[in-house]
């Protein structure tokens, strides 16, 4: 009797330390994955302010190099430095923006794959998109045709992937029912593919862009 005891005491004990082992392994290799993507995004948002950084001083060059080129008849190198500024001018507006909710976006989708406290980052990011939204909407006059619906794409792509983080996080309140388990999944691979995908994509195409129309 005490034997067949001693034996289901020690058994219990094997299946305690082993789920205990095992939530020690699944919390470590969490822990691992969010450092690893976290750092990769560093470096991706590094990178690209490198290039918005070089695009903007090579734009200033130029220009000072225009300044100090022989130019056309006088009349018509001012109306073409006019709409040379004003342009310029919308972009230098609305760039900063685009950049703020790019940045502000993607620190919220952060703290939510975590399981991070997230509700101020969900609101700045919201404000971060009706502001660039709004911006856009001054200055879509003086944008190029194709600057001004990549950006527009770029807002509402950002847009939909802060959506998709938000039924996340509400379907967390809701209770982890398989149903439930699966919907969440869908949505973290959502936003997953706008943020990390597409809007880095168009992100460079708009810093291409931008450079083309700056730099001709």
């Amino acid at each position: 009797m005490e034997t067949d005891y001693l034996f289901n005491l020690l058994t219990t004990n094997h299946i305690i330390l082993l789920i205990a082992v095992t939530s020690l392994i699944v919390a470590a290799f969490a822990i691992i994955s969010g450092s690893l993507a976290r750092r990769k995004m560093t470096e991706q948002n590094n990178l690209m302010k490198y290039r918005v950084d070089t695009l903007w001083k090579d734009i200033n060059a130029w220009q000072a190099s225009q300044f100090n080129s022989p130019g056309t008849p006088a009349q018509q190198d001012v109306n073409a430095g006019e709409h040379y500024a004003t342009e310029k001018a919308a972009y230098e507006a609305i760039w900063p923006l685009v950049w703020s909710l790019h940045d502000r976006l993607g620190m919220f989708l952060r703290a939510v794959e975590t399981e991070d406290n997230a509700g101020e980052l969900r609101l700045e990011a919201r404000n971060a998109a009706l502001e660039a939204r709004k911006v856009l909407n001054r200055v879509r006059p003086f944008c190029h045709s194709d600057i001004d619906e990549l950006i527009t794409q770029l807002i509402d792509n950002h847009i939909k992937a802060h959506l998709a983080a938000c039924h996340l996080m509400d379907l967390r309140k809701d209770g982890l029912a398989s149903s439930s388990n699966h919907e969440m999944a869908v949505q973290k691979e959502k936003f997953h593919m706008l943020y990390d995908s597409q809007a880095k994509e168009m992100l460079n195409q708009l810093v291409t862009l931008i450079r083309r129309r700056m730099l001709r």
